[in-house]
């Protein structure tokens, strides 16, 4: 049984060996650079960036940059930068900002909030949680008030699908705008986007319809087709509840650090200097 168990904690000893083992990328004179030391560096030029994701050449741009910085730390610690007394007078100026920092991350971090709570957020303020109405429509754009009531006439006959295909194959080949291509899909937008005479058309459309009059912008004239249009409604509690959590936590940590700071001022011995005593009140 001892010597099962002595085998077991071998294997989990290799395997947590192993495990580290794959997330060092480089070493360096014994040092060790690891995914974590990449990722970090990624995200402080780029947040969104996850360095699993960069192209090799990335990849090796970005170890080459950790490398450098290893190898650097060594050559000013042989000349002994960190004991000259303007790198001591430097970490004096930042060790403050940095014990604070770091007491302020542990206050927000120490901040609970609960799901009843946000909850009850979501549900007294829903009116901050609107999605607003939107359209999603195609267009086709011509010169000329003839050029459109032709287009209209070819397509007002038609219905559903073959409406839409037809729509799709004039906006290819007669349309003057850049959406031509896409077969004339502008994509979504919502109201006040537009120029007010299409925005006008678009919203008065029901979905699968056509403008029946050719519709005048500075542009020229637009024979629109509405894909769909999408009220106003209310974004789901599942959906908005992390940002709630966080913008409660920031609450919460706000109001704790201002009576923190009210209670520390009230105790200590504050003289400010800057008041000029030759004023009277």
């Amino acid at each position: 049984m001892l010597k099962l168990a002595k085998t077991s904690l071998l294997t989990i000893g290799m395997m947590t060996s192993s495990m580290l083992a794959s997330d060092i990328l480089v070493t360096v004179n014994g040092k060790n650079i690891t995914k974590q030391d990449a990722q970090t560096f990624v995200t402080t030029s780029a947040p969104q960036a996850i360095y699993g994701q960069l192209t090799e050449s990335q990849k090796t741009l970005v170890k080459d940059r950790l490398i450098e910085k290893i190898l650097f730390t060594e050559l000013a610690q042989k000349e002994k930068i960190d004991e000259k007394l303007e790198f001591k007078k430097t970490i004096e100026k930042i060790k403050d900002d940095l014990i604070v920092s770091l007491w302020m991350k542990e206050q927000m971090e120490n901040a609970i909030v609960s799901d009843s709570e946000a909850q009850k957020f979501y549900e007294a303020n829903r009116d901050k949680f609107l999605e607003k109405a939107s359209i999603n429509a195609r267009h086709i754009l011509v010169e000329t008030k003839k050029e459109a009531e032709d287009i209209i006439a070819t397509l007002k006959p038609l219905k559903n699908k073959v409406l839409l295909d037809k729509f799709v194959k004039l906006a290819k080949s007669k349309s003057t705008g850049p959406s031509a291509t896409r077969g004339g899909d502008l994509g979504s937008f919502s109201k006040g986007q537009m120029v007010p005479s299409f925005s006008k058309a678009v919203w008065a459309l029901e979905n699968g319809q056509i403008t029946l009059t050719p519709v005048k912008t500075k542009f020229g004239y637009h024979i629109i087709y509405l894909n769909e249009k999408i009220l106003e409604t209310t974004v789901s509690y599942d959906k908005v509840k992390e940002k709630i959590v966080s913008s409660l936590k920031q609450q919460q940590f706000s109001v704790k650090v201002g009576e923190i700071a009210k209670e520390l001022k009230s105790k200590a011995t504050i003289v400010d200097l800057s008041i000029d005593k030759n004023v009277t009140k």
